[in-house]
């Protein structure tokens, strides 16, 4: 089984890399003729907040099951695998962004990073607001929407309440740490990770990724540790064991076929790299996981 992946939709925002709509609208769409359904599981390439109004239910990340009620958010990274439920079809709203988008935002003023978390195991991408947060991340979100509708819609405007969205947010989420990352930091750990999204399953050599950004190793270890408490090595090492289970949880693939896939010399490395991270052979973690096709 293939993991559809999603992209961002550019030409339905004009180019503003920022959407923002109802969950209802969702639910009303008709995916007969489409690529991917959302209640199947599917990668971004984006970002994606969902905010819940109404309603309970649950939403799927990497094959993990969150309980949504009023005033929960989720948070979904780019490169992340997830599904909607539409059996509950709770209320909300959806926020869409993409990395030019957090780097235009960044360039004008005070803006949490939106690191890759979700790799570190103590990681959540689950927050449940309180009424007096609930209501003032609403207003927010109701004026972003207000302000993306209006016929002389301002940039800046919208990136001053998404940035102002995303600081409470952050607050609110005592086990990250503090952003410490300079712009330039930021910049070269953005383009870091989008050059693991892309080799990672045929480079985990940090060097490598290293010297195609222009810096050294030591310097982007430091940066990986500032951004997610990780050396870069345990970032790639996580990154690449969350995808070689996505393909596990997925299918019934061989772990000589993953061997494969991945780059490693035969599938006994792998079961062995596999193991070391995990705890669990790739059977065991395919039995334990893999959901029948219906």
């Amino acid at each position: 089984m293939h993991i559809p992946k999603v992209g961002f939709n550019h030409n339905k925002t004009q180019q503003a890399e920022f959407e923002i709509f109802e969950l209802e609208s969702l639910y009303q769409r008709n995916f007969e003729l489409a690529t991917h359904h959302p209640e199947h599981p599917h990668r971004i390439s984006f970002f994606n907040l969902i905010y819940i109004e109404e309603g309970s239910g649950t939403h799927m990340v990497d094959f993990k099951e969150y309980p949504l009620s009023p005033g929960s958010f989720i948070f979904i990274q780019r490169e992340q695998v997830h599904a909607f439920d539409f059996v509950c079809k709770v209320k909300g709203k959806i926020i869409l962004f993409t990395q030019s988008f957090l780097d235009q935002v960044h360039a004008n003023m005070r803006l949490p990073n939106y690191t890759p978390t979700h790799l570190n195991s103590q990681h959540t991408p689950l927050i449940k607001l309180d009424k007096e947060n609930n209501q003032r991340c609403q207003t927010l979100i109701n004026e972003m929407i207000k302000e993306n509708l209006h016929a002389q819609s301002d940039p800046l405007i919208l990136m001053y309440l998404f940035s102002t969205l995303s600081l409470m947010l952050h607050r609110l989420r005592p086990e990250l740490r503090p952003d410490v990352l300079s712009q330039g930091q930021s910049i070269k750990f953005a383009r870091f990770l989008d050059l693991l999204f892309i080799h990672f399953n045929k480079i985990r050599d940090g060097n490598w990724y290293a010297s195609q950004i222009n810096t050294t190793y030591k310097t982007l270890n430091q940066i990986c540790k500032l951004a997610t408490n990780l050396t870069a090595k345990q970032l790639i090492d996580s990154y690449t064991i969350i995808e070689i289970k996505r393909c596990l949880v997925v299918s019934s693939i061989t772990s000589q076929q993953v061997a494969y896939d991945f780059g490693f010399e035969d599938a006994s490395n792998f079961v062995k790299y596999f193991k070391k991270q995990v705890g669990l052979t790739p059977s065991q973690f395919q039995k334990k996981y893999l959901k029948p096709v219906l």
